[in-house]
């Protein structure tokens, strides 16, 4: 398997979102519905939709976060 790192990518390029959340100093994990699993929150990026937009609206369907650092919120 081969991984790369980049520094920026085009908004158009990208397919989903994976979201590494912290809440009071811990990370925070989704239990999957159908699985007995722990996951990271994230999901599929909306035609049109910037990827930033995309974090968001993802953590607010699956955490219900409505405040995000730097004072933005959905």
């Amino acid at each position: 398997m081969k991984v790369n790192f980049y520094e920026q990518v085009d908004d158009e390029r990208i397919r989903f979102a994976v979201i590494i959340a912290r809440h009071n100093g811990k990370r925070v994990f989704c239990k999957h519905r159908e699985r007995d699993t722990y996951e990271l929150p994230g999901g599929h990026w909306e035609p049109g939709e910037q990827i930033l937009d995309t974090a968001k609206r993802e953590l607010q369907e699956e955490m219900g976060a409505i405040e995000f650092p730097g004072g933005s919120s959905q």
